[in-house]
């Protein structure tokens, strides 16, 4: 029981901390808050997603990248252009290589505000960091599990934050349904989304890339908004007077 509370609660500490800051904050600006509270949920997002960590620069400039071309060629992760699954997280990660190690020429227009810290950057991307966390999380089933079986969950904490992301880049591309016609594959891969925080309501998302409630009909729970409207009524974050957070 202990491991797979474990196992629940990596798996979803690591989803909020990609959602909400790598994806809605820094890819999009759904929201504003201070330099403070921008290194706290840095940290935070090294402590969660551990050994997968992604950098809130590089993954902001990555996703901005998807959303101007979506099912393009110049797409960091579409299922059009790869054979497989495994082929597009490949190609992902050298993309998102190049980015953070600013080794591609982009556009200023994809670089602008999005989060930088360096230093932090520096120090979770470092691969005795990540080594340290996978250490962690053995040693730590080794203490607790009680079951073989349970091992093989192991390779999903090393690489929680890919794996999240290639459920939504892969099969939110491929699988589901649509509410509106956008100019790409994206779908909504879960109608009540308990597994991904509102990140499967994937072509909701791709019609209105700036809204902060990915959810639209009424059976579209988006997990993570009542937070963000909770760290908006906290004084943590500022919702941007334009974000419709009436609509349905």
């Amino acid at each position: 029981m202990i491991i797979i509370i474990f196992f629940i609660a990596h798996w979803y500490l690591s989803l909020f901390t990609q959602t909400f800051f790598l994806h809605r904050y820094a890819a999009h600006q759904m929201f504003t808050m201070n330099k403070h509270w921008e290194k706290v949920f840095y940290v935070l997002t090294a402590i969660f997603q551990g050994s997968s960590y992604l950098s809130p620069r590089g993954y902001g400039i990555m996703h901005r990248l998807h959303h101007a071309y979506a099912d393009t060629e110049n797409d960091p992760h579409s299922p059009k252009y790869s054979e497989n699954m495994f082929d597009m997280m490949w190609k992902t990660k050298t993309i998102y290589c190049d980015i953070l190690h600013d080794r591609i020429k982009l556009d200023p227009k994809f670089i602008k505000n999005v989060p930088d810290w360096p230093l932090m950057d520096k120090l979770a991307d470092r691969w005795f960091i990540r080594i340290a966390w996978g250490v962690l999380y053995t040693l730590f089933y080794i203490q607790f599990a009680n079951a073989w079986w349970m091992f093989l969950l192991l390779p999903i904490h090393f690489l929680m934050g890919p794996i999240h992301g290639a459920i939504i880049n892969w099969f939110a591309h491929k699988f589901g349904y649509v509410n509106f016609k956008v100019n790409d594959t994206a779908k909504n891969l879960l109608p009540l989304d308990f597994l991904m925080m509102g990140e499967s309501y994937h072509n909701n998302h791709h019609k209105f890339g700036g809204r902060a409630n990915f959810g639209i009909k009424w059976f579209e729970l988006d997990l993570t908004y009542p937070i963000i409207l909770l760290f908006n009524a906290l004084g943590i974050i500022k919702m941007k007077k334009n974000n419709d957070l009436n609509y349905m």
